[in-house]
């Protein structure tokens, strides 16, 4: 499932006392759909537990319960059992992509500290001199194609982080156009507050909802005075981690650099 990119949760017995409906080390898989395989004993037990599974599939944090099967909890659910188990329940997500549009000096750094984090690179730059194997021996995948073909190949889904750091403004748009149509976990572009505001509106005017670049995180990065192109890298890391714990950080989006503090119109001023 790993292989697929797809998630699923692991839920095993990890201790049980006096009678149960199955043993310690049982192991059932609860896929995203629902369907499992394996079984942890059946009955209210494993309702309950396919029913956190999915909440764990969700936050992608684990889950440790507990169950007592007294006599008439037994007698509810067919069971003919009354000891104690405990089910630990881990989640089983392939590895994050970060995909990096351009290959200059940001990316270079940025794809040793995505890797070092655990992220799975792919660099794409439609300079061969540029996205080569020399310059990003770590990445997992190097495309030296056109950004429209090298994203139809990717086949982005969910658990991809996309990084807009292209060589100039209109391949910055050009991407951000068609990251905006991927269901991409995080979708963020490098430039100043007032080049986001410019694409921002060009891109409006070209007819992309609102609901759609507020999915944007830019400017990129956690705000932590990142100057250097390794300071700039630490920083968009920092915020892909964030993102994909769930973490209460003071990240930025779109949301809230453009339509919450102030509109497009008053930032281009």
């Amino acid at each position: 499932m790993r292989r697929q990119g797809r998630k699923c949760a692991l839920a095993t017995i990890v201790q049980a006392q006096g009678s149960i409906p199955s043993y310690t080390a049982a192991k059932m898989l609860v896929r995203e759909d629902g369907s499992i395989l394996g079984t942890i004993g059946g009955g209210c037990v494993e309702a309950e537990v396919r029913h956190a599974a999915r909440e764990v599939l969700e936050s992608e944090t684990p889950r440790y319960l507990s169950f007592k099967l007294d006599m008439d909890a037994a007698y509810e659910s067919g069971l003919i059992c009354g000891g104690q188990l405990d089910v630990y329940i881990e989640p089983i997500v392939p590895q994050p992509r970060a995909i990096i549009f351009g290959a200059g000096h940001i990316a270079s750094s940025l794809s040793k500290i995505a890797t070092l984090a655990g992220f799975a690179t792919v660099i794409v730059d439609d300079r061969e001199s540029f996205a080569s194997r020399e310059r990003f021996p770590e990445a997992f995948q190097v495309y030296a194609e056109a950004y429209e073909t090298a994203i139809e190949k990717l086949q982005v889904d969910a658990n991809c982080y996309l990084v807009i750091a292209t060589r100039g403004h209109r391949d910055d748009m050009r991407v951000l156009r068609l990251a905006l149509g991927t269901p991409a976990r995080y979708i963020a572009m490098i430039g100043s507050q007032r080049k986001v505001t410019a694409i921002v509106e060009q891109l409006s005017q070209a007819g992309v909802l609102a609901g759609a670049l507020e999915r944007l995180y830019a400017p990129m990065g956690l705000d932590i005075g990142a100057v250097t192109p390794e300071e700039i890298a630490v920083s968009v890391v920092a915020e892909m981690i964030a993102v994909r714990r769930r973490a209460p950080s003071p990240w930025r989006n779109l949301s809230k650099s453009l339509f919450v503090k102030e509109d497009a119109s008053t930032l281009l001023k």
